[in-house]
């Protein structure tokens, strides 16, 4: 008997073209297990209902302002309180595409997180400055790590 397909939800949003080429290699390391449905939508294109659907996420975003982007805090904002009573549980990690050192857009969303609930499963990988092929690598690991995780029921 196969086991049924996993979910794996990547939310984003780009500004300026950087989390966007971080958003695909996530998704280009997810692709390579099988067992796993992977959608990457932006943050304005998601909702509630991906959030129903999805077994795992991954969420990426800029650092705007030593902050998560407004597009980020938008699709927390329409989610929380209309998820928070279903208590999810569901395993996460995050990307960062940052200027300076990211911890601002890291400590805010590991903490709104916290109230779905969600499960931080990695540490969040952290582009500064320039994206070279290391931080695309550390991307699609993190996509990789977390699409076998699910697929094996480990999250």
């Amino acid at each position: 008997m196969n086991a049924p397909m996993k979910h794996l939800l990547i939310v984003y949003h780009s500004g300026g073209g950087k989390t966007e080429r971080m958003a695909e290699a996530v998704c280009a390391g997810a692709a390579r297990e099988s067992g796993v449905e992977t959608r990457l939508q932006t943050a304005f294109d998601s909702g509630l209902d991906d959030l129903l659907w999805a077994d795992g996420l991954i969420f990426g975003t800029p650092e705007n302002f030593g902050y998560m982007s407004g597009a980020l805090k938008d699709f927390f904002d329409r989610t929380f309180y209309p998820a928070e009573p279903l208590q999810l549980n569901l395993p996460y990690c995050l990307f960062v595409g940052a200027g300076n050192d990211g911890s601002g857009a890291v400590r805010e969303v590991e903490r709104i997180a916290l109230g779905y609930p969600l499960r931080k499963i990695a540490e969040p990988v952290v582009a500064v400055g320039v994206l070279t092929e290391a931080h695309l690598r550390a991307c699609e690991e993190l996509g990789e790590a977390m699409a076998a995780g699910l697929a094996l029921g480990i999250f």
